[in-house]
């Protein structure tokens, strides 16, 4: 373990003065290992905010490229990364960032094959998708890894997240819900449509993201009631959120 630099503790001074983070805190997130799936709109405010927060080692897994259409949403890129890949962009910019954070780029698709032979080499696992595929798939991954997941959505003008511990049991001593307790069965194909043929307020994947950062803090440093068994919604155009609790109602093995 790597104690924190006179640079790190002026550089995270404000977290430090916290009394629920402190120096022990802090030294938690540099310890910490996090793995982001998608460096696009929900994965740029997280990489920002945790990059920014001092979390040691982050992982960035995709396989897209930076185009001119993202910068309207995906603010950790800009016009000069046009054509790059995407973790490449994102892992310059956190290097202007933070230098004391430590980038693992995949240029690769996240999957269940994937993560059998990647995911051990973190403890925390937040999903940036845009899809039910890979959404599916994180979850399950994390549930057998054991490891917690953070997982948001957005569309036009809404978005929501949660967070995902199945392996652990709740204060009520019930298994903590899957991710197919809250969503059983995917969508049929083209039900819901993608941001690029309906449009998205850019804003809102910086709301989503930075509670998904902000549920990934609380996790790494202990503090707080993650969003556990508790779905949060954002509806943009009313400045309102509401909360959804739901409860493990499907008996099944992970990534059955």
């Amino acid at each position: 373990m790597e104690t924190l630099t006179p640079d790190e503790i002026e550089r995270y001074r404000r977290h430090i003065l916290l009394p629920e983070i402190g120096g022990t805190g802090q030294q938690k997130m540099k310890d910490a290992r996090v793995l982001v799936i998608g460096a696009g709109g929900l994965g740029t405010p997280v990489l920002e905010y945790l990059a920014a927060a001092g979390i040691g080692t982050i992982g960035i897994v995709d396989d897209d490229l930076v185009s001119l259409s993202n910068l309207q949403r995906q603010v950790i890129h800009d016009t000069g990364t046009i054509g790059e890949m995407k973790t490449r962009s994102a892992r310059e910019a956190i290097a202007r960032l933070n230098p004391h954070v430590r980038v693992v780029d995949f240029e690769e698709r996240f999957s269940l094959e994937w993560a059998s032979r990647n995911l051990s080499r973190f403890d925390l696992l937040i999903d940036g998708s845009d899809n039910f595929d890979t959404r599916y798939a994180a979850a399950d991954a994390a549930e057998l890894a054991k490891i917690p997941l953070v997982t948001g959505a957005v569309g036009r003008f809404d978005g929501s997240l949660t967070v995902l511990k199945p392996y652990e049991t709740g204060p009520d001593g019930a298994p903590n819900p899957t991710y197919r307790d809250l969503f059983p069965e995917k969508p049929p194909e083209g039900l819901i449509p993608s941001c690029a043929e309906t449009g998205i307020v850019g804003a809102l994947t910086g709301v989503i993201g930075t509670l998904m950062a902000m549920e990934a803090i609380k996790l790494i440093v202990g503090i707080g009631e993650p969003l556990v068994g508790r779905l949060m919604l954002y509806d943009s155009l009313v400045a309102r959120f509401d909360i959804i609790k739901y409860k493990r109602r499907i008996a099944r093995a992970a990534a059955e």
